[in-house]
């Protein structure tokens, strides 16, 4: 009768036998059930930290960089609209879009990035209504661009809608991310346009001179409530305050790289008016406010405390731009 195959690695003299695989299993994760359930839990909580921790910080970006432009500028076109189109196009399409992502996305946990995103998304929709109600047009009662209607209406779209959003439909919607591309794609097609000389681009004093009014004041209700939280003197360590610096960030990053380029589009008026060193201040204060980078946003009650504060310390420079900012557009008002 033959015999059934054995395996010789098990066989032989002195060889000890093979363990049973239910004590292998004992051994792994404990012979109590408590002890199972506890080292099925701690390799939950591993794998949650390694997805949720170690990914999502490799896909944390906030980038400050003061030299950031274009890949290529439009001959022609406007230098500001260009930035702000590569701006959109860099935290959209290269840094991918995270104020969004649901709780199985890996940056779900992030918060300082999508702050800071959402702040150069404000700062760019603010700039492309300036652009709308007062560069594009030839007076004020004068028809409105086709494309930068468009474009303003898609880049104030929610910054935190993703494809599923049941509070408002049941059906899939389109996300925020969607949405700005078109509205880049928009302003795009505006700097082309006027780039051939079939859209309007007004570099007058008066214009310069509202369009900064409007981006100083929407500044100053930043200011306004960092000064107000500041003064409540919350707790050193203030999840709040994080979240109030990163958006204001990312508020004075792109504020300072579309009005650098501004600057150049109505650099003739800027001379005329003998304003290029206080522009030039202006922008120093607001590169200097978006370049503060601390480890952790400390929020310290009271001067004498030996903890920082960050967001004084922002709000500082921030108050500083503010200032510069409207003292161009008082000389520019004054001497039209």
């Amino acid at each position: 009768m033959s015999q059934p195959f054995t395996s010789t690695a098990s066989s032989g003299p002195g060889a000890a036998p093979a363990a049973p695989r239910s004590w292998r299993l004992r051994t792994l994760f404990g012979s109590r059930p408590l002890q199972r359930v506890g080292r099925g839990l701690a390799l939950v909580a591993t794998l949650g930290l390694l997805y949720w921790g170690g990914l999502g910080w490799l896909a944390h970006r906030i980038d400050t960089n003061p030299a950031f432009a274009p890949a290529e500028w439009t001959p022609g076109g406007s230098r500001a609209v260009d930035m702000a189109v590569a701006l959109v196009e860099r935290e959209v399409e290269t840094y991918r879009w995270t104020v969004n992502d649901p709780w199985i996305y890996p940056t779900a946990l992030l918060d300082n990035m999508p702050n800071f995103q959402q702040g150069i998304m404000r700062a760019v929709a603010r700039f492309s209504i300036e652009l709308l109600d007062k560069m594009a047009r030839t007076r004020g009662s004068s028809a409105t661009d086709g494309d930068l209607e468009r474009a303003v209406g898609l880049l104030q779209f929610p910054g935190d809608v993703w494809v599923l959003d049941f509070e408002n439909s049941w059906l899939p919607v389109m996300p925020s991310e969607v949405q700005y591309r078109a509205g880049m794609r928009a302003l795009a097609a505006y700097n082309a346009r006027l780039a051939e000389g079939d859209a309007v681009f007004q570099p007058r004093a008066d214009v310069l001179a509202l369009t900064l009014n409007r981006i100083g004041a929407d500044l100053g209700s930043r200011a306004a409530l960092v000064d107000r939280h500041v003064q409540r003197g919350r707790f050193v360590l203030d999840p709040q305050a994080d979240d109030i610096y990163y958006v204001n960030k990312g508020m004075l990053y792109a504020n300072y790289l579309i009005l650098r380029e501004l600057g150049r589009d109505f650099e003739a008026v800027i001379q005329t008016h003998g304003l290029t060193a206080v522009w030039g201040q202006a922008m120093d204060s607001l590169r200097r406010a978006a370049q503060l980078q601390p480890m952790v946003v400390l929020n310290a009650p009271g001067e004498n405390s030996i903890f920082a504060n960050h967001l004084f310390l922002q709000g500082f420079y921030m108050k500083r731009a503010i200032m510069q900012i409207d003292e161009v557009a008082r000389v520019l008002m004054v001497r039209g």
